[in-house]
């Protein structure tokens, strides 16, 4: 019965993951962050993208106050943000984060306060989807492990009792 509930929760995250790369929001960097991670380390994707979401955070606050600054005019300081933030997005998959990434360095080059503005609130937008969206992955990835790890102390018991 256990087993079953590990199955269906598989499958879940299999199909929340096709969602994700034929919607664009990964790439199969996401793949290759995967495959890194192994019994040694079985928390090590979320633990990575965990770290890659607390940078974020700070990036996007630090591109907020920028742009909130009406005197702000050092659009190179926000290029140096935009360039951290494409590069740590690329390292984990995150495919349409990076694109955004890529459009609104566009506008900082041009000194283009309202492209950026706009920019900001579309990366804004987009790194929620991403950070909603996998963090329903590993609730569901926890809850399959929970799954599948019951089962085996079960049948372990058992096997000593026999």
């Amino acid at each position: 019965m256990l087993g079953l509930a590990a199955e269906q929760l598989r499958a879940d995250m299999n199909r929340l993951l096709s969602l994700l790369f034929h919607q664009g929001v990964l790439d199969e960097q996401f793949l290759q962050l995967q495959q890194l991670q192994d019994e040694s380390s079985p928390n090590f994707v979320s633990e990575v993208v965990n770290i890659y979401f607390h940078e974020s955070e700070k990036l996007l606050r630090n591109l907020r106050t920028f742009l909130m600054d009406r005197e702000f005019s050092d659009y190179k300081k926000i290029g140096m943000h935009l360039n951290q933030f494409m590069g740590s997005s690329s390292s984990i998959g995150a495919k349409r984060v990076r694109n955004v990434c890529v459009a609104f360095r566009a506008a900082s080059e041009q000194n283009n306060r309202a492209g950026c503005l706009r920019a900001l609130e579309v990366l804004e937008h987009e790194y929620s989807y991403l950070k909603n969206k996998l963090h329903e992955l590993f609730q569901i990835e926890q809850q399959r492990v929970l799954a599948a790890g019951v089962r085996y102390p079960i049948q372990h018991n058992n096997n000593n009792n026999n």
